[in-house]
């Protein structure tokens, strides 16, 4: 089983929906560290490679953003479940790289597949909010949109939950991404992106046919703070303004700065917001606390 195992791990790089050599040609030896002995070799990317994997995921970006939550949310569940279908294997394929005790690899494996039926199901429920201004002249609605490419990097020690830890929340978000996993522990990330994509993790980008000019054009800039739409109709507003890469809309008007709305932009424009009720998210740290209930 073991042969097996490590023959049926993609060895190379995932880039664009294939399987790809580096650009190079070089390979990284993978070891078994209770031994010493190569297990076999994976592509080593170059720079030049994860320029294009970067470029891809820019590219295929505005497609997966607008691909309904709904679908994200079931790419992910059925993930879940060729995980859980694959404990065996994965498991041994873990403790083959890494070292780790088979039971405890299963656990791990029981454990990353958690996140993605996790965040399968808060895929749908990205909400936003809408209240009245203080002054009474306006409506402020705010929406969640996904912030775009992301770079994961994960470590050795939890090849799988960590790599299912961020793609998770990125899949049901909707941004598309570039996997860094540790040199030590790449098989684990490799099984798994063979396995998104069984599941249905899409590599092509779908193509829209209006506005886009004038989209494109508003979209061309490293900046992002602010976008403005003027038009009479309501479904073109909203249609409009979720395709902007700005951090605020205006509609039909100029002034969209609000002591209780969230200010900030996108891109270049910076991240986080100011004013709102996320105005202090920045200055908040995030505690958890687990408590037994000893049941």
């Amino acid at each position: 089983m073991t042969a097996t195992v490590i023959q049926d791990v993609p060895k190379q790089l995932h880039i664009a929906g294939t399987w790809q050599d580096a650009e190079s040609g070089r390979t990284l030896p993978v070891d078994n560290p209770a031994t010493g002995e190569e297990l076999c070799p994976v592509a080593d990317a170059t720079p030049a490679d994860g320029l294009r994997a970067a470029e891809t995921a820019v590219a295929a970006q505005p497609a997966w953003a607008a691909t309904p939550p709904r679908e994200r949310s079931e790419i992910l569940r059925r993930a879940y479940e060729i995980i859980i279908s694959r404990t065996e294997e994965l498991a041994l394929l873990m403790t083959l790289e890494m070292g780790k005790p088979l039971a405890e690899a299963r656990g791990e494996v029981a454990y990353a597949a958690e996140f993605f039926r996790w965040f399968s199901e808060e895929a749908v429920r990205v909400d936003g909010g809408m209240a009245l201004a203080p002054d009474g002249r306006n409506r402020i609605v705010v929406t969640r949109q996904p912030v775009g490419p992301c770079l994961l990097i994960t470590p050795w020690n939890f090849p799988l939950a960590m790599g299912t830890r961020k793609i998770g929340p990125a899949v049901a978000a909707g941004c598309t991404m570039v996997l860094k996993p540790a040199p030590q522990t790449p098989l684990s990330t490799l099984a798994l992106a063979s396995i998104l994509a069984e599941a249905g993790l899409p590599d092509g980008v779908l193509t829209f046919e209006d506005e886009d000019e004038v989209v494109a054009a508003a979209n061309d800039t490293d900046w992002g703070l602010v976008g403005y739409v003027f038009t009479r109709g309501l479904d073109r507003a909203l249609r409009v303004s979720e395709r902007m890469e700005t951090g605020m809309v205006g509609l039909n008007t100029g002034l969209v700065s609000n002591p209780a709305a969230p200010f900030g932009g996108v891109k270049q424009s910076g991240l986080g917001r100011e004013g709102g009720r996320v105005g202090m998210d920045g200055f908040l740290e995030h505690k958890y606390l687990a408590i037994p209930t000893g049941a």
